[in-house]
């Protein structure tokens, strides 16, 4: 066998060996999706699930309407928390972070975004729950803050170290101060990027659990107000599914599934900004 035809054995083998893995890889994945789906989809599939509040046991047409509500007040109040301040964050690093300490911000960052969430959950519950002896969806707000911020930062810093030195020389020659080029020039250029890091922390601050049980706590009752007690999604995923009675099962997975398709709607909306940003750095 000549050399040449070695190599081409030995890419086949290679890629064969590297398609097995990601099809074995898939498995579970597949899965976790399909019986998912197959348990949740029932309960989408009532208009009262999505419009009416938990009832007794027994009782016909309860829903989570008070838990998508929940979820919206305390994920939104989040991102007007951290949002703005990790673009901020993250365009500091850029453009005006010194080496050393850059480098301890970027540290802390990456250390946070591996913290387990429960941990911030009770940080946040000895701040903020524990002082007043009350539970409150501004509380859990607080905590998803906590946990988005990393992840908006880090995702703004790389986005925004992708926009080409020649804009901000640009920009600079034009004699435009340092902040203007940055904030007017740099930062509309990363926004598809940015776009995508704000996105992927919001999904991740949706699907969050253990931070919402120390200060959120949940709430049976349908409200707005978030200085009290809020229900969300994942509480429940978390309560329902350990009672023994099929139609709260029935809602823990139909709430499972709500929180895959907003994942899964997420992610495709910050891919197609991420390509939108990388064809733009390709024509800079």
């Amino acid at each position: 066998m000549s050399r040449n035809n070695r190599r081409l054995l030995a890419d086949g083998i290679a890629r064969a060996i590297v398609y097995a893995m990601a099809l074995l890889a898939l498995v579970p994945l597949s899965l976790v999706l399909l019986y998912t789906v197959a348990n949740g989809l029932p309960a989408l599939t009532h208009l009262d699930f999505f419009i009416h509040v938990e009832r007794p046991v027994g009782i016909p047409g309860a829903g989570v309407a008070h838990a998508i509500v929940g979820t919206a007040v305390m994920v939104g109040l989040a991102s007007l928390m951290s949002i703005p301040v990790g673009i901020i964050g993250g365009v500091n690093l850029v453009e005006y972070g010194r080496a050393r300490v850059a480098s301890w911000i970027r540290l802390a960052a990456d250390v946070l975004v591996g913290t387990p969430s429960i941990a911030i959950g009770l940080f946040v519950y000895a701040l903020l729950v524990a002082p007043f002896k009350h539970f409150s969806g501004f509380a859990g707000s607080v905590a998803l803050a906590v946990l988005m911020l990393p992840v908006v930062i880090r995702a703004t810093e790389a986005a925004v170290a992708l926009v080409p030195g020649g804009l901000r020389e640009a920009g600079l020659a034009l004699g435009l101060a340092r902040w203007r080029v940055a904030l007017q020039l740099v930062l509309p250029a990363a926004a598809p990027g940015v776009l995508t890091g704000a996105m992927l922390a919001v999904a991740r601050a949706a699907g969050e659990t253990a931070p919402l049980l120390f200060t959120g706590f949940g709430n049976r009752f349908f409200t707005t107000n978030p200085a009290q007690p809020m229900s969300a999604l994942p509480l429940i995923v978390y309560h329902d599914a350990l009672t023994p009675y099929p139609s709260l099962v029935e809602q823990a997975w139909g709430a499972a599934l709500m929180l895959i398709l907003l994942t899964l709607v997420v992610n495709l909306a910050s891919r197609y900004a991420l390509r939108r940003q990388i064809a733009l750095a390709g024509k800079l």
